[in-house]
């Protein structure tokens, strides 16, 4: 699989105009005060991790932009107010599933996770939406369908490690493989074929897929009924099933991403969203 650098500059230049649009419409649209404004990619991270801690830890950075997120739905009558209190657990996760569905969507566009089209019409005349981020429109590669913001990732990896990746799996394959549970059913994940590669080779391929922001781990067959490959799922991609959000915040809590949640087995380094890395 040959992944283009072009792609992903089309891809991040996309990301960042939409950013300066979406903006710049809320502001308008409350004619001209200022508004309060919600981190985007800080409440989806918080929205990928609260609901895995064991205790009520907030996600740094996050707590300002989740109450405001938080007002909003108790203020629709979605969320008790006894739970408005920056932690995006799962009870926010379920209410924002719930305003996603008023606004007539389902499947993964109604998994709680916030979009930035469903927050951005949630904070209407509230807040203005910032740091926006998005998977992009889907495309083909080879056999598999990913995202261009996946396609985008895949491909600043590869040019780190100066080889191709070949796909064993792609996304939005809903019952595609039954031993996926699930984890292949939205966008941002990918199963990545390590045919040939030695130990070394396949950690080292999986700490470069970690350094530009994905949760990646090599899978064995001694873990579950599948080959060995490299499980890896994009952080932040507001198309992930459920199953796949809950992998990201194991992921940030030092875990497997497996139903065991045993501790990460994975090159340790620095974890970073795609935007994350993209600043440096």
């Amino acid at each position: 699989m040959k992944l283009s650098s072009c792609a992903a500059a089309l891809a991040a230049t996309a990301l960042i105009g939409s950013l300066g649009v979406a903006s710049g419409t809320a502001a308008r649209a409350a004619g001209g005060t200022a508004l309060p404004g919600v981190d985007m990619a800080a409440t989806v991270k918080a929205a990928q991790i609260d609901p895995r801690r064991a205790d009520s830890t907030l996600t740094p950075g996050a707590k300002a932009s989740v109450l405001l997120v938080e007002e909003a739905l108790r203020d629709r009558n979605l969320l008790d107010a006894k739970w408005v209190d920056g932690y995006f657990g799962t009870t926010t996760i379920t209410a924002f599933a719930d305003y996603q569905k008023s606004l007539g969507y389902s499947g993964i566009d109604a998994s709680g996770l916030p979009g930035k089209t469903s927050l951005a019409k949630l904070g209407t005349g509230r807040f203005t939406v910032n740091h926006i981020i998005g998977p992009g429109t889907r495309v083909s590669v080879g056999d598999a369908v990913i995202n261009t913001r996946t396609q985008s990732m895949l491909a600043e990896a590869e040019r780190l490690l100066g080889r191709d990746l070949a796909l064993d799996q792609g996304s939005y394959n809903p019952g595609g493989d039954p031993t996926s549970a699930g984890t292949h059913d939205g966008g941002g994940v990918v199963d990545i074929s390590v045919e040939g590669m030695s130990a070394a080779t396949r950690t080292y391929v999986s700490r470069t897929l970690r350094r530009v922001g994905f949760a990646a781990w090599v899978r064995s067959p001694e873990q579950g009924d599948w080959p060995w490959h490299i499980h890896a799922v994009a952080i932040s991609d507001t198309d992930l099933a459920a199953q796949a959000q809950h992998q990201v915040g194991d992921y940030y809590l030092g875990m497997n991403g497996l139903a065991n949640r045993g501790p990460d087995d994975g090159p340790r380094l620095t974890i970073r969203t795609w935007e994350e890395y993209r600043l440096g």
